[in-house]
């Protein structure tokens, strides 16, 4: 039973995905999109080195280090006190951020 879900599971990625990528493969992609992109990882990065249970703890207990950043982007980017740009081409990621800066103001994080 199990296995008959995941195999499923697996054939339906195939047929959900072309759709995506027929929508977008002429979306257009710049420099600004990809500094996007590689503040987006940066902070990923610091999520899994700062916050991420299972990492901080693979470090502190003397795990395989190679083995624990092997989930790390290949790149990525910081920019100290970076402010976030408010007219936005990616509503879901912008209103993501408002939302994370406005629990860290108000503590609920």
């Amino acid at each position: 039973m199990l296995l008959s879900f995941a195999t499923e599971c697996a054939d339906s990625v195939v047929p959900a995905y072309i759709p995506i990528l027929e929508k977008r493969k002429d979306t257009p992609f710049n420099e600004s999109h990809k500094a996007w992109q590689q503040l987006r990882r940066g902070r990923y990065v610091e999520f899994n080195l700062v916050y991420d249970r299972g990492t901080t703890f693979g470090l502190k207990t003397g795990g395989r280090i190679e083995s624990i950043l092997m989930s790390l982007p290949l790149t990525a980017r910081w920019e100290y006190d970076h402010e976030a740009i408010t007219d936005c081409e990616r509503p879901i990621s912008c209103l993501t951020r408002r939302n994370q800066k406005r629990e860290v103001k108000s503590g609920n994080c």
